[in-house]
């Protein structure tokens, strides 16, 4: 039975892996992008492949071989997310920021006890090669970015200290930190609803994050820009930047003028 366990998890893996490989510039992919990609047996992926075009998640193109998502991949789930998730105002305002400033932009949310990249989408001022695991999906500890010292501020407070000092007690030596500097880092992100320090994930890039605002009994989310220290950039200009933009694509979702008006005051 663990064994059949385990199988099953290692193909659940697998399937979310397929649908985290296509993004901006990976619209259409085929059987050996995914096998060089992951590392994968090329007969088993093949086989994935027919089973998520059987169930109509994935279109095959035959005279290329290729594979592109359906609109089912896109509603699967979105029904019941929050309304900026599910109309597709989040993803619009995402692509808008990344269009018009040029910096690599992330959403963030919280999986267990760790912060999880949701969508990663890159800008046209690349990142340094050692970016590290920042790519839709990756997990990190939330105590290594600034967008998980967001995520941990909005548990609630006596379960927050906790989740420090379990972090901190798990940390290999190298990682540890000092727990009440941490916790007071934590608790002062969520008061202004916004943290500015390292991107985490094993890159050396700088993060500027805001919290995302959610209805009651919504999970947390986080979103940031991200960019190499050395940019002459002004970290608080970001962050207004996203805040105003946040606002404004709330409150207006169909003018697309709003976040252009905001980037260029800030720039």
């Amino acid at each position: 039975m663990a064994s059949l366990d385990g199988k099953k998890a290692k193909t659940a893996r697998r399937v979310i892996e397929v649908l985290e490989f296509f993004d901006e510039q990976n619209r259409q992919v085929t059987v050996m992008d995914i096998v060089r990609r992951y590392n994968r047996p090329q007969s088993s992926t093949s086989e994935l492949l027919a089973s998520l075009v059987e169930l109509g998640v994935l279109y095959k193109d035959p005279s290329s071989r290729s594979y592109t998502l359906t609109p089912r991949a896109a509603i699967l789930g979105s029904l019941s997310q929050p309304s900026m998730v599910r109309d597709g105002t989040l993803s619009t305002l995402i692509d808008r920021l990344v269009a018009q400033t040029g910096l690599s932009t992330a959403l963030f949310g919280m999986v267990k006890l760790n912060a999880q990249v949701f969508r990663w989408c890159a800008g046209s001022r690349h990142l340094a090669r050692d970016r590290g695991l920042l790519a839709n999906g990756a997990q990190d500890r939330p105590c290594e970015s600034a967008a998980g010292w967001l995520l941990l501020s909005t548990i609630a407070p006596t379960y927050c200290e906790r989740a420090v000092r379990r972090l901190n007690a798990e940390a290999p030596v190298d990682r540890k930190f000092n727990y009440t500097s941490m916790l007071q880092r934590v608790q002062e992100s969520g008061r202004r609803g916004y943290a500015i320090g390292q991107a985490g994930f094993a890159s050396t890039a700088e993060m500027a994050a805001v919290l995302l605002p959610v209805q009651p009994g919504e999970s947390p989310m986080a979103l940031g820009f991200v960019y190499q220290p050395n940019d002459a950039i002004e970290p608080m200009k970001l962050v207004d930047v996203l805040q105003s933009a946040v606002q404004r694509c709330i409150s207006h979702p169909g003018n697309r003028s709003d976040i252009r008006e905001v980037v260029s005051n800030a720039a």
